[in-house]
């Protein structure tokens, strides 16, 4: 089979197109054929190692030294399942399903297999392959940071989201909206337009203002892109105000695949879709990505 194989750590140019094992799957595991996976800044930052100072050897120490360990990255598919192990009782040939992988990597490929017990669900009866991809990895991330700030206890919590144009911050404002939150969105002039199609009215343009300088308190800040940090935020949160930074691990469960799930059927989440690149096109993906200028997400098509 075809997948992106990142050969060492270092521009988009290391990553290369090979040939490489087919998996087989086992007794627990499903075959995937993918249709859609994405590059999300996750993916650039293990291929650049975009690391600083000590964790830099951390980093080295859990994903390899010199290039990565599993050299097939990307962490969310959609796609179909092609066979299935004998004792897999969840899934059956031909379903339609979307998923990720976390530090297991392994979805910039043809194929991948998965145990059936793992974070993979059949996609939203409404969704297609494009779409079920896209809402996995901001979605997810999302759903775990709104989560720990208890978004759901409190109906009408006011709630700051920095770097609201991104795949986290799409998701974040549309999770955040369901919840009958009240949405004051941080992004540049150009991501204006998308965050008012989302549905916000309260938006900075921090490339006109200064956010930290507001005088609008907050119960929960959701820094969606990781630019800011509690210091310079705390005189923006209400007393037992919750700051939350995506810089932190983002834990990833089934659980998190279902809301997401049940969230597109209800229309209550839209994949936001920037740019779609074909597998050939990885490296220009992983270029666009680097900009930090996409919007929502960028698709990596695996086949058609």
């Amino acid at each position: 089979m075809k997948a992106v194989v990142c050969t060492k750590y270092g521009p988009p140019e290391v990553l290369q197109i090979q040939q490489v094992l087919k998996p087989i799957p086992t007794h627990n595991q499903i075959l995937v054929k993918i249709v859609a996976t994405t590059v999300n800044s996750g993916d650039v930052r293990v291929r650049s190692l975009d690391v600083k100072g000590f964790m830099k050897v951390i980093i080295r120490l859990v994903l390899g030294i010199s290039k990565p360990r599993k050299a097939i990255l990307g962490t969310v598919f959609s796609g179909v399942v092609e066979t299935v192990g004998h004792k897999v009782s969840t899934f059956k040939v031909g379903d339609r399903v979307f998923g990720m992988t976390g530090f297991n990597f392994g979805t910039h490929a043809e194929y991948i297999a998965v145990n059936q017990n793992s974070n993979v669900l059949e996609m939203p009866d409404n969704a297609t392959f494009h779409e079920a991809a896209a809402i996995v990895f901001g979605g997810q991330t999302a759903i775990y940071f709104l989560d720990k700030a208890k978004i759901t206890d409190t109906p009408g919590k006011k709630i700051l989201i920095i770097g609201a144009t991104g795949s986290v911050g799409t998701a974040a404002i549309q999770i955040a909206k369901y919840h009958n939150a009240d949405i004051t969105a941080v992004c540049s002039s150009r991501g204006h337009k998308l965050v008012v199609e989302l549905g916000v009215t309260n938006i900075i343009c921090y490339d006109k203002e200064d956010f930290t300088k507001q005088a609008e308190r907050f119960d929960i800040i959701f820094d969606a892109v990781g630019i800011s940090n509690k210091k310079q935020c705390k005189k923006l949160l209400r007393a037992n105000g919750i700051y939350l930074n995506v810089n932190k691990y983002a834990s990833e469960t089934v659980q998190q695949l279902q809301v997401l799930k049940e969230l597109f059927k209800k229309n209550a989440l839209n994949a936001v879709i920037d740019k779609t690149f074909s597998m050939d096109e990885v490296i220009e993906a992983h270029r666009y990505v680097e900009t930090g200028r996409k919007k929502g997400n960028v698709v990596l098509k695996i086949c058609e």
